[in-house]
This record gives C-alpha cells, sequence and structure tokens, in this order.
C-alpha cells in the first residue's frame, strides 16, 4: 500500500467536506493542454506501461535528468522496460517533488495499482500495470473519459490540419475536443525555419498578407469550435508602429537575420495585432508569459523542443503589458484574457494589474491564471491562492488546467482540487470566513468546472 489517502493533502474536516462534495466528482473542463489530437483519434491501445507514462513527459524527463541518469535512459535507445525501471527508481526518493504525488495518484486511478513506486516494486508495477492494459484494452478514449473530462482544448499552430477535429466530432466519444488557435510559429520571426512555416499559409509577401492569412485561419479554427487563443511570450513587448514590423517581417521573408531589437519590434506589434484579432471574434486568450526557452543548444540540436530544457525568465515587462492592455481597452479591443505568470516574484505586480482592465462583460474578464508549469505544485498552488484571493476574487476563478502531453495528467485538477479545498477549508475552521459550506462549496464548483465553462462559452 501506498501513502495516498482519503484525507491526502486535506489537513481538516472541513477540507475533507469540501472535497468529497463538492469537487471530486465535478467534470473536468481541460482548457489548455498539448495532448495529441491524432492520437485520440485513431485511439489505439497502448503497448505497455511505458508508452503512456513516460513517451513525450518532459516533466519526468527532467527528474531523471536532475538524478543523473545517462540520456539513453530517457530518449534514448535502451528499451521501454530499462526506461521505466528507471524512472521507478529515480522517484523512490524525490520527496516534495510534484512528479512524487502525481505518478503515484496515476498509478491509482489510472491502473488500480497501489503499490509505493520505488526502485524494490519497479518490475512488480511494470508486470502489473502491462497485464491491466491487456485486459481491460486501454486506450486514449477510455484514459479521459474514466477522468470524467467533458471538454479539452489542444494547442494547434495557425497552419494545422483541422480535419482531425472534423473526425473526431464524428466519434460517439463522451468528451469534446477543440483546438485552441496558436500563432508562436508566425510569431517567432528569428526561428531558423519562420519562412517554412510563413510559406505554410500560401503566398505571403508583406504585412497585410501576413494579417490576412492568420484571419483567414482564425475562421476555419473558429468553424470546428474554437472559442481560445494562445499566446507565448518570455516578456510583452512595447507595441510598435505597422510600418517598423513590415520593414522586419519583409527583411526575414527575404531570408535575412534579424537581430534581437529587430524580433521584439515585429512581436511587439503582432501581439498587439493577434489581441485585437481576438476581440473581434470573441476569443479567449491565454497569454502565457516569463519562460526562458531552449536553454540547451546541444540538446535543442539533439531532441528538438519541449524536450524538457526551458526555464524561468527573470524578464519583467509589466508596464508593457500594461499599456498593451490599456491600448486595447481604449480602443474598445481588450479580448477576455487569462495571463499566466511563471516568475512566482510577479504573482502581485500581475494580479493588482488585471484589476484595471475588468469589465461586466464577462466575470473575472481578465483573469489570473492557475499555478503553471514550474509552478505546478503544492507549494506553487497554495502561493497562487493566496496572492489571488488578496487581491482578486477567488470566486470568479476558472480553475486548473492540465498544460500537458501525457494522456495520464488528469489528477492534475485533483491534486488542485486538494489544495483548493484544504485552502478555504484551512480558513473556515481558524474562523477566518463563513461556515456556511454550502455557499463555499457552490464556489468550489464554480472554480472547478463551472466558471471554464461560461468563460469558452461552452453548452
Amino acid at each position: 500500500m501506498n501513502y495516498i489517502k482519503d484525507n491526502f493533502l486535506l489537513g481538516t474536516k472541513t477540507a475533507e467536506r469540501l472535497y468529497e462534495k463538492h469537487a471530486k466528482n465535478m467534470p473536468i473542463f481541460d482548457y489548455h493542454c498539448h495532448l495529441p489530437e491524432k492520437q485520440i483519434l485513431e485511439n489505439k491501445p497502448f503497448n505497455d506501461i511505458f508508452e503512456v507514462w513516460l513517451a513525450g513527459d518532459h516533466y519526468k524527463w527532467r527528474l531523471m535528468r536532475n538524478y543523473g541518469i545517462n540520456e539513453e535512459f530517457i530518449t534514448g535507445n535502451k528499451s521501454n522496460k530499462e526506461k521505466f525501471l528507471t524512472y521507478c527508481r529515480v522517484l523512490g526518493t524525490a520527496f516534495g517533488n510534484p512528479l512524487y504525488h502525481w505518478s503515484q495518484v496515476e498509478l491509482k486511478e489510472f491502473f488500480n495499482c497501489e503499490i509505493e513506486i520505488n526502485e524494490e516494486n519497479a518490475e512488480t508495477i511494470w508486470d502489473w500495470c502491462n497485464e491491466y492494459i491487456r485486459i481491460n484494452n486501454l486506450t486514449p478514449q477510455k484514459l479521459i473519459e474514466g477522468s470524467n473530462v467533458s471538454h479539452l482544448f489542444t494547442t494547434n499552430e495557425i497552419f494545422d490540419d483541422l480535419t482531425t477535429f472534423t473526425e473526431i466530432a464524428k466519434k460517439d466519444y463522451k468528451f469534446k475536443v477543440i483546438p485552441a488557435f496558436r500563432a508562436d510559429k508566425i510569431m517567432n520571426v528569428e526561428a531558423e525555419k519562420y519562412n517554412e512555416f510563413i510559406e505554410k499559409l500560401g503566398e505571403v509577401n508583406n504585412i497585410s498578407d501576413l494579417e490576412s492569412k492568420i484571419e483567414e485561419r482564425l475562421q476555419e479554427f473558429i468553424k470546428v469550435g474554437t472559442t481560445a487563443a494562445d499566446i507565448a511570450l518570455e516578456s510583452v513587448y512595447p507595441i510598435s508602429a505597422r510600418e517598423d514590423a513590415e520593414k522586419v517581417f519583409v527583411k526575414r521573408r527575404k531570408g535575412e537575420a534579424v537581430s534581437d531589437e529587430e524580433s521584439k519590434i515585429f512581436k511587439g506589434y503582432l501581439t498587439y495585432f493577434l489581441f485585437k484579432l481576438y476581440a473581434k471574434y470573441d476569443i479567449a486568450t491565454e497569454l502565457h508569459l516569463g519562460a526562458m526557452r531552449n536553454n540547451n543548444s546541444k540538446m535543442l540540436a539533439k531532441l528538438g523542443l519541449d524536450t524538457g530544457f526551458d526555464s524561468i525568465s527573470e524578464e519583467n515587462s509589466i508596464r508593457y503589458t500594461s499599456r498593451l492592455f490599456d491600448r486595447l481597452n481604449s480602443e474598445n479591443s481588450l479580448p477576455k484574457t487569462i495571463v499566466f505568470n511563471l516568475n512566482q516574484k510577479m504573482n502581485t505586480e500581475i494580479m493588482t494589474l488585471i484589476g484595471c482592465f475588468q469589465s461586466d462583460e464577462a466575470r473575472g474578464k481578465i483573469q489570473y491564471g492557475p499555478a503553471w508549469w514550474f509552478l505546478d505544485n503544492k507549494v506553487g498552488m497554495e502561493k497562487h491562492l493566496e496572492d489571488l484571493t488578496a487581491t482578486g476574487h477567488i470566486a470568479v476563478f476558472v480553475g486548473m488546467l492540465t498544460d500537458s502531453r501525457s494522456l495520464l495528467s488528469y489528477p492534475r485538477h485533483h491534486y488542485f482540487r486538494r489544495i483548493l479545498c484544504n485552502y478555504l477549508g484551512g480558513m473556515m475552521e481558524r474562523g477566518e470566513m463563513t461556515s456556511n459550506e454550502e455557499l463555499v462549496g457552490k464556489v468550489v464548483e464554480d472554480i472547478c468546472y463551472n466558471n471554464s465553462i461560461a468563460y469558452f462559452k461552452m453548452k
């Protein structure tokens, strides 16, 4: 037996009641993830626990690297079993790391396995889970439906093929899969393959062509149900003049390299353009700030993007974010926006800024997004809730997301829900807020699910 009990992370009886009655059984609305939609459509049974548990999950890869594991046992040529056994050995002493909790909960919820994960038990867990996969013919559909997911938004680049979503909609799945629109590869003008990405849009020679193509593609996304868009920036840059952005774009289209300053000029204008476009079509905008990406150039060349070599940036762009929001607001073009912050030092700066641009267009029109990526852990979530309640209004919060490439990541929602209930239950028992559990429970239910349904205009 393992240490995950019914009262896991729930420090009071009030917290236990809030979780059991109001949080535990609420559906999951996963409004930002990186699950591969083609895998969901194909719905093929998994061959072994490695395929579903470790393949593509760079959270787990980073932990193994921190332990000093050779890359052959992470992304290299070692067998699936060898990689799995190595991860179990590493996890057995990763006390305090969220993966220490998440992995144990994943075994319990998806494979009915309560054996404690460590080196000694690794072989037994490998055999148990593989037998479970075989007997139950485990597929992506079964994993998602078993997690009580109603909607999931994948993250798709502007030029991605959308027919997969049309085909998924024809299936008898109990959940909806909808793409969120993302233009990052069109934004990152300095990227080596930038012109290759642009050419996927057709003939694009100037900024007018680019703007038209972006709007055309957004309209195509909307036809398959899109109500959200995603922008990922290390920091927000000053809004540049359109003609200055045009010069940078034309230079890059000619195959010339652009400087860091020119890249910021282009991104500053395009960010502004995208926000205005999203407001025009009432698209909720998810702005992810603070990731310093691809730090290890050697491993980038070897493994490519999104393989676990990103970190937290110290860039402080709060003033430029303020100027962006203010200009958009003055032009009646500020869309519903969720600001995700990766640098914990900026929590209250961002929280107080978004309070300056609220309106009655939506409850919590400008949201402070949940603890994300490197803050997606017990300490980060608790800090997030403290800052959110101190300077904002928790009742309108849209709650948790997975931001994951793993089909087993849905227990993170319950991890968050337990921390939420423990936070509110603790205040209730200390006499710091109402003791009306039905009232508080309704707020918990809204945060877990109902607020997201309303915010993203889902039925």
